[in-house]
């Protein structure tokens, strides 16, 4: 067995890691070629990476003319901490609104340093109305990933 393959996390891993980090650093392909790197607060939707931005900002721009986009969540200081994972694939761009809202929802609690909800029928519906009218000029973005790699410092020993 190799290093890498060593070091690699689980399915399981991998999904328990990306449910309890909070921001991700977002690649897009800006006009020149040229990356368009960006860091966001995101939660997990459909088992898959989901943010909000504005629909006007460079990184929509830049998916609307070209889907890719990678993902990177990463985690730890010293070097046998390190644990992350780089995520490529297409990005799809919602704007139902009810996604919208359930996205936002997860990532305010998050930002706010509140318990992930696990229905939006459980949160205060003043804070729902609060983020639907923050959403009101957003898009959700979800990456529908066809690449993975993750790896955990920790299983080297």
């Amino acid at each position: 067995m190799s290093k890498r393959d060593k070091i690699r996390m689980s399915g399981e891993e991998l999904a328990d890691f990306l449910a309890k980090q909070a921001k991700v650093q977002i690649a897009t392909i800006g006009k020149d070629g040229a990356p368009h790197l960006v860091t966001m607060f995101y939660t997990l939707y459909e088992g898959k990476i989901a943010f909000t931005t504005y629909g006007s900002s460079q990184k929509i721009v830049n998916l609307r003319r070209n889907p890719v986009m990678t993902c990177l969540v990463e985690a730890g200081d010293a070097y046998n901490e390190l644990r992350g994972a780089t995520l490529t694939g297409r990005a799809r761009v919602v704007e139902d609104r009810d996604v919208l809202l359930a996205v936002g929802t997860v990532v305010a609690h998050r930002m706010a340093g509140l318990p992930v909800p696990g229905d939006l029928s459980t949160v205060d519906p003043a804070f729902v109305e609060g983020v639907g009218k923050a959403m009101a000029k957003r898009v959700a973005v979800i990456l529908e990933p066809t690449k993975i790699s993750s790896w955990d410092h920790a299983k080297m020993g």
